[in-house]
């Protein structure tokens, strides 16, 4: 294809080779990609570790938010905003997660339709015996090859794109946006 002239959608004119080449060297696409390759290679390192520790990474990306919070506890539809799991998916981990003593659900006083997730003091306690390992590994991976000013960009960067395409997930975000 680029050898080639590329056939655009619909009634535009055909883009010359050169500018597909532009295209496809793109700094956006190279950013794009190296964060879905970073994200996929971070996510498989940390599903074998915490694995290693006897915590699946979706239990544990939901019980460290809630390990997190104020009083270990989120609405569901705020944990659900700030995980990665679908909200089905969610109440399934929730179910497991209640069924083995490491959470439970209360319903909220203000929305007879809401609940909290509250993680229990077995849970948190899980969540403490496995930090001191998985905190070796984030420092190995991530943290620990960014000198200090990097990661405060880095962060500053991430909460940025974070604020556009999961806005409900950042706390301040989420209730500028409800006022």
């Amino acid at each position: 294809m680029l050898s080639g002239t590329m056939k655009p959608h619909g009634d535009a004119p055909p883009v010359p080779p050169i500018l597909v080449k532009s295209l496809v060297d793109d700094d956006r696409l190279t950013a794009m990609g190296l964060l879905v390759e970073t994200y996929a290679g971070v996510v498989d390192v940390f599903e074998r570790e915490l694995e290693s520790l006897g915590i699946s990474g979706s239990s544990f990306e939901v019980m460290i938010r809630l390990a997190r919070s104020p009083d270990h506890r989120l609405r569901m539809t705020e944990l659900a905003a700030q995980s990665t799991l679908t909200n089905s998916g969610l109440t399934r981990l929730v179910d497991r997660l209640e069924r083995a003593g490491l959470m439970s659900r209360e319903p909220c006083p203000t929305d007879r339709r809401g609940y909290f997730a509250i993680l229990t003091p077995a849970g948190l306690a899980k969540v403490e015996g496995v930090l001191p390992a998985h905190l070796i590994t984030v420092d190995h991976i991530l943290t620990g090859v960014l000198k200090p000013k990097e990661l405060r960009v880095f962060l500053g960067a991430l909460r940025k794109v974070r604020a556009v395409v999961r806005p409900t997930s950042d706390p301040e975000v989420a209730a500028a946006l409800a006022h």
